[in-house]
């Protein structure tokens, strides 16, 4: 029998998720993620472990970046198989996809100059990583899946797509393996069902995620699997809080926002806090091209909506607009807003601060010290996020130092990630015990310790693989 999975991409770490199951001769990719991770980042350039031509079919959980963005590079490479993914995602990952190589494309010219004008070199040649013609060929191979409707993507190999309650058609997927050795008269079955990130219950806008299914092994991740998050019911009032006091010391409130979801659910936040009158009517900047292209798939998708989004969306409000909401695409537009004066919230992207619009913000509000920044996405390892989340006192921006006197916030409330007792209650609802399980994207600490409470509150057994481990699936 030959069936394995090899780890390529968030083990002991929570960028760049990619996960290479074999069943015989057939090769599938479960995500292909790009590494944000600065220390990292050099596996972004580096030749796949599998030949991209050898790959059947890729099968994405959802369109963050992390899961989905070195596609064009695997494409570019030789990959012509299917891209399996639910609907929604397939809209949102051309958005991402196209972004994401517009700013590699602007960040090489960027980094270009720069070097020239340092007279040193980058430890990569300053060339994008893909261009925007690349990440356009991965278009044609997005093929859409429903929830709970079973497809086979290779030989061997079926996939289904459960509901994950992370993004906007995000799911788990469950891969139900057929083996056929030749010294045995019958196929060997085995299945395998993949997390990707999974989402909270009684969150905002989405359905809950859909119960453990019975697998043989689960690939499940564990990115807060070491803490508790606050309530989910205590955001609006932290939330209010950390805006009227900014607004009292005359600042500004920069709120680094994934373009997927968190920013939905910001504004989601603010739209309801303005009807309870719990926070003035304050100029709201979502400078963010990808964001708004992503709030109108959610326009697109109310059948994924939950039941509370349903019906206020039923009584006539529009959770995404607001007075005072104003929406940037165009650069110009967005270089107009540092010319504001007085109290205003800023929303732009990328979510850890590694690129895109909010470097410019940050590098115009992070000296002041009316001013805040807001953070309501996890900061991986390594990134500029998290350093300035980690009380650095000078950051580099856009090749210049800033000293860092703005007041920094967190809210753990927003994150789309199960914390750890979420992850625990999950996976004990699972049908029947699995034959394993594997402990996924959390920093090395995290998911160790979380493989170990598995096994200490189920008596199951669990291990967190590390970068291009195989493991076989017997």
């Amino acid at each position: 029998m030959a069936m394995s999975v090899t780890f390529l991409g968030a083990a002991q770490n929570v960028t760049g998720s990619s996960y290479a199951v074999d069943v015989d001769d057939t090769t599938v990719l479960v995500d292909c993620g790009l590494y944000q991770e600065r220390s990292l980042r050099d596996r972004n350039w580096a030749a796949f472990p599998v030949s991209p031509a050898r790959i059947k079919a890729v099968l994405l959980t959802h369109a963050h970046l992390d899961h989905c963005g070195l596609l064009p590079k695997l494409v570019r490479e030789g990959f012509r198989g299917k891209v399996y993914c639910t609907p929604a995602t397939a809209e949102i990952v051309q958005i991402v996809l196209l972004d994401s190589a517009k700013i590699q494309e602007e960040d090489a010219l960027t980094k270009a100059k720069r070097h020239a004008k340092e007279g040193r070199r980058g430890p990569h040649p300053d060339l994008p990583l893909y261009t925007i013609r690349d990440a356009e060929a991965v278009l044609p191979f997005l093929t859409p899946v429903a929830y709970g409707t079973p497809v086979s993507v290779a030989s061997g190999i079926k996939a289904s797509f459960f509901e994950a309650g992370h993004i906007l058609g995000s799911a788990m997927i469950k891969l139900d393996l057929s083996a056929a050795p030749a010294e045995l008269s019958a196929p060997v079955e085995r299945s395998i069902l993949f997390t990707g990130d999974l989402g909270r219950c009684h969150l905002p806008i989405l359905q809950d995620p859909a119960v453990c299914r019975a697998a043989d092994y689960v690939v499940m991740e564990s990115t807060y699997g070491d803490r508790v998050h606050e309530a989910t019911e205590d955001i609006p009032d932290a939330l209010a809080r950390i805006l009227n006091a900014t607004r009292q010391a005359g600042g500004k409130v920069v709120i680094p926002a994934f373009a997927i979801e968190r920013t939905q659910e910001l504004i989601y936040y603010l739209s309801a806090l303005l009807r309870a009158k719990k926070i003035p009517r304050l100029p709201v900047f979502l400078d963010s091209p990808m964001a708004i292209r992503v709030t109108e798939v959610f326009n697109r998708h109310k059948e994924l909506f939950d039941e509370e989004a349903k019906a206020l969306m039923g009584q006539g409000t529009q959770p995404y607009e607001f007075p005072g909401m104003t929406f940037t695409s165009k650069v110009d537009e967005s270089k107009a807003i540092n010319k504001v004066r007085g109290p205003a919230v800023i929303i732009a992207g990328s979510g850890m601060c590694n690129g895109g619009r909010i470097k410019y913000h940050l590098a115009n509000t992070i000296s002041r010290p009316e001013n805040t920044v807001l953070f309501v996405g996890y900061q991986a390892m390594g990134t500029l996020g998290r350093e300035i989340l980690d009380g650095a006192k000078k950051v580099r921006i856009l090749g210049q130092w800033h000293q860092v006197r703005a007041r920094v916030e967190q809210l753990h409330g927003f994150s789309a990630h199960a914390d750890r007792e979420e992850l625990l209650t999950w996976l004990k609802a699972c049908a029947q015990p699995p034959r394993h399980i594997f402990v996924t994207h959390g920093e090395a600490a995290t998911a160790l310790a979380f493989a170990a409470l598995v096994q200490e509150k189920t008596g199951w057994s669990a291990s967190a693989p590390a970068y291009n481990q195989r493991e076989i699936l017997a």
